[in-house]
This record gives structure tokens, sequence and C-alpha cells, in this order.
């Protein structure tokens, strides 16, 4: 068990240094990408009565496919003539700009570190989709302190008024407390949970993380689900169980 985990480990992590699957733009007709718009639609209907702005999307361990679906997500809900802005908010190891391709020399830590550029002078913006991206920056040497800053807050709630929802892909959660810091900042999280990967103690210590800092957990993905008409790689949502 060790070393097949090990294994999915290594694999997992040189696509990482790739960038992410872009499933829902490379095959949109897939049953794959029918399931990102399956999550897309339960996020709407989450809490109706009061609009999704801020959504935080992480999972317990590394390699489980947070950053897959956070791409994924941002971009079908671009489909829907909505105004999105993907911001990599793992400071640690992020892949947004690998996987859209985008210049990484500006970013969410150069806006955080420097007062006076503007958000709309970092942000890029896609060609195609009304999906625009703020992505890591320079890594620095203090992630937390950084997402935990009165800036941090100021800027998110600024990015929230611009954009129709702004999704924050975060660091994995039992690895670092950045992912429950910005939980306290968020409308809901998204939980990415890897089939035959993910131990279930390490899910139950994940929840109980964000718990303590009363996260509103929207929700889990299951990552790596045999799907019937494909290899199937991605996504089952089911909602959080509050009993």
């Amino acid at each position: 068990m060790f070393n097949k985990r090990k294994k999915t480990e290594q694999r997992l992590q040189k696509q990482q240094m790739q960038g992410t699957s872009l499933i829902a733009y490379v095959d949109p007709k897939s049953l794959n990408a029918e399931q990102f718009r399956t999550i897309r639609t339960n996020i709407e209907f989450a809490q109706l009565d009061k609009p999704m702005k801020n959504l935080l999307v992480s999972s317990s361990i590394p390699a489980e496919g947070k950053s897959t679906v956070a791409s994924n997500l941002a971009y079908v809900i671009a489909q829907t003539d909505k105004k999105v802005l993907l911001v990599d908010a793992d400071l640690r190891k992020p892949t947004v700009h690998r996987t859209f391709k985008l210049n990484n020399e500006q970013g969410l830590t150069t806006l955080l570190t420097n007062a006076d550029l503007k958000f709309n002078q970092v942000v890029q913006h896609s060609r195609d989709l009304n999906l625009y991206f703020l992505p890591s920056g320079p890594i620095p040497p203090n992630p937390s302190e950084i997402l935990g800053s009165g800036r941090m807050t100021l800027l998110m709630q600024e990015l929230g008024q611009y954009f129709d929802i702004v999704i924050y892909d975060a660091p994995p959660i039992t690895a670092v407390t950045d992912p429950q810091i910005l939980a306290t900042k968020v409308d809901g999280v998204v939980m990415v949970v890897r089939q035959g990967y993910t131990r279930k103690e390490e899910v139950k210590k994940a929840k109980e993380a964000l718990d303590n800092v009363n996260a509103n957990i929207l929700g889990y993905v299951l990552n790596g689900k045999e799907l019937s008409d494909s290899a199937g790689y991605y996504a089952y949502y089911g909602y959080e169980d509050k009993e």
C-alpha cells in the first residue's frame, strides 16, 4: 500500500510540474467535463439566500488534485458568462501559471507586498472567456503571514466586489495553516479527496481543522473515481454532512 501510494504521489507531482489537466477545455463533451458542470450547478444552489462570491478549493494532503478541480471549475463557471477570477493562493507549490501558460513574475505576492500596485495591473485575462487569473507571483518566505495579513483581507473584499466569483486554489489543509487562514475569509470551502489514495483519518483531520475555524464546508469532490465511458479521473460531488 505504501509503495503504491508513493508511486502515485511521484507521478502526480511530476504532472504538477507541467500544470494540471484542463479536461473541461480539452474534452468538453466527456463525462469528466460534465461532472465539473454538475459541481458548478451544485455550488450555485448551495446557498441560494447568499451569493457565493469567494470559494476556496483545497484537499487533505498533497497530490489529491485540488488544483485540477479549481482550474476546471473556474473554466466551466466562466462558460456561464460570469466574471470569474482564479487566484493561486498556494504560495508553496503554485500551478495556475503553468496550467494556463501565464507570466508569473507578478501575482498575489507582489500585490500584497507592493502598496502601489493595483489588482488590475497584475490580473491576467483569458482570450476566450470571462475568465481572469491572479497567479501566485514569486514564492515568499512567509506564506502564512502574508495570507493572514489585513492587506490580504482587504484585497479579497475588493476582488469580491469586482468579480462575480473568486476561486482560491489553496495548499493542502494538513500540511500547512494557510488554508485554515483563508477559510475564515471565504463564503465556502470545497474539499478534494482522491479515491484509493487519501486515508480516512487524513480527511477527518482536515475536516477537524476546518471546523476549528468555523469554515463553511460546502461538500467534497471525489477525484480519481472510475467513470464508465473513460479512463476516468474526476469528479463526484457530495454535500457536507452537517449532523
